[in-house]
């Protein structure tokens, strides 16, 4: 019989408030107080199959990290009880500030805190905030995959001061067993990239595309190639490519059909708010994007990838070695990630050399030759918008140099003005002029008449 996730949660809380009770009892030192919270037996998840209690026993938690998971839970679920943190101190006639804890304007009852936790675990053993470092620290799983969220103090304030949560994905997939798609935020600096189209669609040279599917080949087979084969003695687990050529050459759609064919989601990783100023801050930012992508089987994609996976520099400055350092790191991080990283690079000499040595696939995305742009320019115009029969594209594609991406442009230029005139088909002084537009945007100059 399938247990319910709701029971499930509510005897997680009715545990934590069984332990609360006592440590409250045991710090005011009133009637049983002699009793030890960790006399409480934790509810039997062993056989337990919903959500939170799979969870629970992949990540080996152990009563410290439950006792977190219920405490930030609570508020979800079961907010009265921690009215209990509302009592006064007799002697200074306010709440104690030991049991941490905050009120938002919104909410009106207790929000724990990282304090909270502290309280809880050190209270009546002080030699237990080892305990709560753990939890909180960010080698902690809880902390990695964003199970639990300790909000940021400025630097004057005690870091357990700030609000210990669950987002609300997680606790949706504790009471559903769903999950839903991480949102584009401050705290994930990534957002899911997809495609309509399909391999057919996509017109790369034969060298290129037997690299990519030497990629997918890793993508269907790599776990068998580590584990029933035992590579994994001999090789690091994850795939790195590196992309690189002009811009609209595929880069992008390659890395988001790899995703559709392996049934992989991608994210693309937004560099804008990964990359700081600051010492430590983009290490900080790449982090969370790490840490959360660990235990996801997805794809994760460097667009432009040059800003952080540059070329070190001679180490003159301060500068220079914090630079390094953090090329360093990156490195690093890339090396030890279990998935599958495709950074894009408009020029490869921009990349540092320590990358490329390392990745799998470097694969140059070139311009398309005459032969290649034929068959860009038939694929663009196979739907209902149409090229005027003057037009010959043979002419066309040998005469322009000019990217896949760049001629669907072109094509919704083309579009949009045959629309305007309630027609399907595209003149040649319309296709000329998106041409034009196309060239302009690199700063090439293009004279065409008309």
């Amino acid at each position: 019989m399938k247990t319910s996730s709701v029971l499930t949660l509510h005897a997680e809380i009715d545990w934590l408030q069984q332990v609360i009770d006592q440590v409250i009892r045991s710090y005011l030192l009133q009637e049983g107080h002699e009793k030890n919270w960790q006399d409480i037996p934790l509810p039997d998840l062993d056989a337990n199959d919903t959500p939170y209690a799979q969870k629970v026993n992949e990540w080996n938690l152990d009563v410290y990290g439950r006792m977190a998971m219920a405490l930030v839970l609570t508020p979800h679920i079961r907010p009265e009880m921690l009215d209990v943190f509302f009592g006064k101190n007799a002697i200074y006639d306010r709440g104690f500030t030991e049991f941490g804890g905050l009120i938002d304007k919104n909410h009106s009852g207790f929000l724990p805190t990282g304090q909270t936790l502290c309280f809880l675990i050190t209270a009546t053993s002080p030699d237990k905030r080892i305990e709560v470092m753990k939890i909180l620290g960010n080698s902690s799983v809880l902390i990695k995959e964003q199970v639990v969220v300790l909000a940021e103090m400025e630097s004057h304030v005690p870091g357990y001061s700030g609000a210990l949560s669950m987002p609300d994905r997680w606790l949706h997939y504790f009471l559903t067993g769903e999950e839903l798609r991480l949102e584009h935020s401050a705290s994930f600096p990534a957002q899911i990239i997809t495609t309509n189209l399909e391999w057919e669609d996509v017109v790369l040279d034969h060298l290129v595309m037997d690299q990519v599917q030497e990629i997918i080949t890793w993508l269907q087979h790599g776990s068998t190639l580590l584990n029933d084969w035992g590579l994994l003695k001999k090789i690091k687990p994850g795939y790195r490519a590196l992309f690189f050529g002009p811009p609209g050459t595929g880069k992008t759609l390659t890395a988001t059909l790899l995703g559709k064919v392996s049934g992989r989601d991608v994210y693309k990783i937004d560099l804008s708010m990964i990359v700081s100023k600051y010492i430590g801050e983009t290490e900080k930012n790449l982090s969370k994007v790490f840490d959360i992508a660990q235990h996801k089987n997805w794809i994760l994609f460097f667009d432009e990838a040059d800003a952080l996976f540059g070329k070190r520099t001679a180490t003159n400055s301060s500068n220079d070695r914090h630079a390094n350092q953090q090329t360093a790191y990156l490195l690093q991080r890339i090396e030890d990630f279990p998935g599958v990283v495709i950074l894009a690079s408009n020029l490869k000499a921009n990349m540092d050399e320590a990358f490329t040595r390392r990745f799998q696939s470097v694969i140059h995305f070139a311009m398309p030759d005459p032969e290649e742009r034929l068959q860009l320019w038939k694929q663009a115009f196979s739907g209902p918008c149409v090229l005027h029969a003057e037009i010959d594209l043979d002419e066309i594609a040998g005469e322009y140099e000019i990217a896949g991406g760049s001629i669907t442009n072109v094509l919704r230029y083309c579009a949009l003005s045959a629309i305007r005139r309630n027609d399907f088909v595209v003149t040649k002084a319309e296709l000329l002029r998106a041409l034009k537009n196309e060239f302009k945007k690199e700063n090439k100059l293009l004279s065409i008449a008309g």
